[in-house]
């Protein structure tokens, strides 16, 4: 009589420990590099001793228009495109519906934010984040240059 091999059953298992300690590696790398990772807007701070004016701005961007959103002091907007009257009263929604339209139609126009001296710094914040949001992806802040 000749050997016949058991046939064995075939079982699917996965197994899992290697899929665990990967996770477990991944997990220590986050870890470590979330204190690294820093959330915030890219904005470009100009200097008060050599501030430029926005008309200068507009004449390097060369496109000859320029976005003003100005926060009041009790944090009411206004916008303001190529030096024109400033509109106020403005909501939130208004002024980014507005700011898009115009970089629709001017896509390197400068946009410039300018805050009231007594205005929460958190207004500003809001205003800027909202642009981000919106796609705006360059932002001047506006100073006043100091007096020599």
């Amino acid at each position: 009589m000749a050997y016949q091999p058991k046939r064995r059953k075939m079982t699917a298992e996965i197994n899992v420990v290697p899929y665990i300690d990967v996770m477990l590696v991944l997990l220590i790398i986050f870890m470590v590099t979330a204190p690294f990772v820093t959330q915030g807007v890219d904005v470009d701070l100009p200097q008060t001793s050599n501030a430029k004016t926005a008309a200068e701005l507009a004449k390097e961007e060369d496109s000859g228009a320029f976005i003003i959103v100005e926060v009041d002091q009790n944090g009411g907007l206004g916008l303001s495109v190529n030096n024109g009257d400033m509109v106020r009263g403005l909501t939130l929604q208004d002024m980014l519906i507005r700011v898009r339209a115009e970089l629709e139609i001017n896509p390197k126009s400068p946009v410039l934010v300018g805050g009231d001296g007594r205005v929460p710094y958190s207004e500003i914040i809001l205003t800027l984040d909202a642009l981000n949001q919106a796609g705006v992806s360059s932002v001047g802040l506006m100073t006043e240059p100091l007096d020599s």
